[in-house]
């Protein structure tokens, strides 16, 4: 684990940061607060995918680090495998260090792969616009700030963009957030899976700060707000492997 906390430093080092300057002035709880999510209770999408006889379909998201938004959807029924990774960028560019500069067109992306018998395409967005992230935040979340940590949506069908595009003009009209959805929906690009030590973070690594404050509420809010869809045990990157 050497490579991967040395190789985490920068983000480390900004959540202590954020952490000391609200300790200065408050307390633990109040650290708590303002880095995790909230969770929001939000109406399904009007508009869904029309019902196919596919096995399988695959969602790709952007919305902040993708430890917290793979860790959500890894538990998440009707879910069989959620891989870290890039979308947005080229091939050459798809790795962490070089994503952590803000000049690769990358985000850092959730690859979903689903049933869709058991859970559509609407309700996976509905999950995450309510619990996976904040989709009013201008490329940001919580401590981490950057166009690497973006909320986005990569389509990989016209049906799937025509869906978000509803999804997104549906919630904003229902005026449900504070603020208007940033979310940009970014079709035509391909998905690269991040390195090893990315994948399964949250689940092997529970009481690592950033995860502890900003990832495991999101969890627990999947749990609180969509009780019928959420399970006990992860689906794991280790066990589905990275190409399913």
């Amino acid at each position: 684990m050497a490579l991967a906390y040395s190789s985490l430093s920068m983000r480390s080092i900004r959540l202590l940061a954020a952490a000391a300057a609200l300790l200065a002035g408050g307390t633990l709880l109040d650290t708590h607060k303002a880095f995790a999510q909230e969770g929001l209770e939000i109406p399904a999408p009007i508009l869904d995918e029309k019902a196919s006889n596919a096995k399988s379909e695959t969602a790709i998201l952007a919305g902040g680090c993708f430890w917290g938004v793979q860790g959500v959807f890894q538990r998440v029924a009707g879910v069989s495998n959620a891989v870290s990774g890039y979308a947005g960028g080229e091939a050459k560019t798809a790795q962490y260090e070089t994503v952590g500069s803000g000049a690769t067109g990358h985000a850092e992306s959730v690859r979903i792969t689903f049933d869709p018998s058991k859970i559509s395409y609407g309700r996976i967005l509905q999950i995450y616009f309510s619990v996976a992230h904040d989709p009013t935040q201008l490329n940001r979340q919580g401590p981490d700030v950057g166009t690497q940590y973006r909320s986005a949506i990569f389509p990989l069908s016209d049906e799937q963009a025509k869906v978000a595009k509803a999804y997104i003009a549906e919630l904003d009209q229902a005026k449900v957030y504070h603020a208007a959805i940033v979310t940009t929906i970014e079709s035509g690009h391909d998905f690269y899976p991040a390195e090893a030590y990315h994948q399964d973070f949250l689940t092997l690594n529970p009481t690592y700060p950033y995860i502890v404050y900003n990832d495991l509420p999101k969890v627990a809010n999947l749990q609180r707000l969509f009780p019928k869809l959420y399970r006990d045990d992860p689906v794991l990157v280790s066990e589905a492997g990275l190409s399913n």
